[in-house]
């Protein structure tokens, strides 16, 4: 199933680098983001996780909690939230649970390879668990502060 602007966002139950479980359940009434990347430590994936570091305070003062997702283990987050210095959760699914329900697993080419894999996009969730932006074309570097404009925007526009 697609999912769309105004849907309710898949619940999800998934453990962090350190072993905690987080639930969508556990947020209600917050702002989520949700972002899925393809794999630990690698170039596009540690530019993008290092700028929602980077902006992590702001997206605090906008009262919205930002997870990063990948099929990536629990050991393999830790290393990468380490080496890094990352101060979000980065939620484990190998099982491909969540990956699957949100739709960003499938068929992706790179130089001219055809492989399954994780496609870089992110899920804006209001405080009524409703997606509010799907992100499908995301820059690493900018798509943190894209996700702060866009929170921004959607928010005055409901006053």
């Amino acid at each position: 199933m697609k999912l769309h602007i105004g849907y309710i966002a898949p619940a999800f139950s998934l453990q962090d680098q350190e072993g905690k479980e987080h639930s969508l359940k556990q947020y209600a009434g917050e702002w989520v983001l949700v972002y899925f990347y393809p794999k630990d430590d690698t170039p596009g994936c540690t530019k993008e996780a290092c700028s929602m570091r980077d902006n992590l305070p702001k997206f605090k003062k906008m009262k919205c909690h930002v997870f990063g997702i990948s099929a990536d283990v629990v050991k393999s987050h830790d290393k990468f939230v380490k080496k890094f210095e990352l101060t979000f959760p980065l939620l484990a699914d190998p099982e491909k649970k969540m990956i699957d329900a949100y739709g960003v697993w499938g068929k992706k080419k790179f130089m001219g390879r055809e492989y399954m894999g994780i496609f870089r996009m992110s899920f804006l969730i209001n405080p009524k668990g409703k997606i509010a932006k799907i992100y499908e074309l995301v820059k690493p570097e900018k798509h943190a502060e894209e996700v702060l404009m866009d929170i921004k925007k959607i928010r005055l526009a409901s006053e």
